[in-house]
């Protein structure tokens, strides 16, 4: 088939290689415009932009999905599916109608559970055993399309958002070729999403990520795990932020004596946190403005006076 591939970060590379590789024809790719990024903030093309110039793939980066322009050149182009990986802009019906094949989203949640923009985050700030991959056609109504094939995947208990897309990302590419090649054929069909079941996952703002030491541990450690590597848990410390690496959760009566929320307490070259049960030992941290450093090493530089408490306490 002839495909016009719509992606933007670097999770949708995976499936841009994995359907360059494949028998069908990738024609055209769409993603989101060139965006400022960095210090300097310049601005740079998406990885999905950049590894489809380096085959001399044409590339189309419309502001709206609906931008007449855009809709002439797909119509000109005629494709018969477009597959969906992490494109991040909502597409209008006049769009979803020009593939005969329509569009084919690579979603990583097994659907109907957590539709949105944070489902990889969600699966791990809410504790889920298992999540997965799903292939469904897009409608206009957000994740709800029929399904046309789901695969699964465990979470461990010390995956990051980082870790867990990582593998889905990759076994998720081999679903989408699968599901187009069942789609040329004729054998797969779309199946409606049942109607029990539906759970949504909003993006994750930086004001989420603020770690709440009041929680108990278990809570704190997934709230960090989910933040990682974006947007990036933080807390507070005399008025500045300090943005935290996984932390490691220790048995309850570990430390005496307890430790209030947020309370640090240096063990030879280990730090540990209070929570609102048990403590934590603290990973990688960084200080606004610092690099990257072992808890340990940040703290004996802080040379504090007395206890240190982070987050006030919240």
């Amino acid at each position: 088939m002839r495909l016009v591939f719509a992606g933007t970060p670097a999770p949708a590379v995976e499936s841009l290689e994995a359907l360059l590789a494949s028998r069908h024809e990738v024609v055209a790719v769409v993603t989101r415009p060139d965006a400022k990024a960095g210090r300097g903030l310049r601005s740079g093309a998406s990885p999905v932009a950049e590894r489809a110039a380096a085959d001399g793939i044409e590339v189309l980066r419309p502001v709206r999905a609906g931008d007449p322009q855009f809709l002439d050149r797909l119509m000109e182009i005629a494709p018969d599916c477009c597959p969906v990986t992490a494109y991040g802009a909502l597409l209008p019906q006049r769009a979803l109608d020009i593939p005969k094949h329509g569009w084919v989203n690579l979603h990583f949640s097994v659907l109907p559970a957590w539709r949105g923009a944070a489902p990889v985050q969600a699966a791990i700030l809410h504790g889920d055993d298992i999540t997965g991959a799903t292939t469904f056609r897009i409608v206009l109504e957000l994740d709800a399309g029929p399904v046309f094939g789901v695969l699964t995947e465990p979470v461990r208990p010390t995956d990051t958002a980082g870790d867990l897309l990582a593998r889905l990302s990759t076994a998720g590419a081999r679903l989408l070729v699968d599901t187009l090649d069942g789609i040329e054929s004729g054998e797969l069909e779309a199946r409606p999403q049942p109607a029990d079941g539906v759970s949504i996952a909003p993006k994750i703002s930086t004001s989420d990520a603020e770690v709440r030491w009041k929680q108990p541990a278990v809570a704190v450690d997934r709230l960090i795990r989910a933040c990682t590597p974006a947007p990036g848990a933080w807390t507070e410390l005399d008025g500045g932020r300090v943005k935290l690496g996984p932390v490691r959760p220790l048995p309850a009566g570990r430390i005496a004596p307890p430790l209030g929320p947020g309370e640090l307490l240096v063990l030879r070259d280990r730090v540990v946190a209070g929570t609102g049960t048990s403590p934590v030992e603290l990973g990688d941290v960084q200080p606004g403005g610092k690099r990257r450093m072992r808890a340990a090493e940040w703290l004996r530089g802080l040379r504090p006076d007395g206890p240190t408490v982070l987050g006030y306490g919240e």
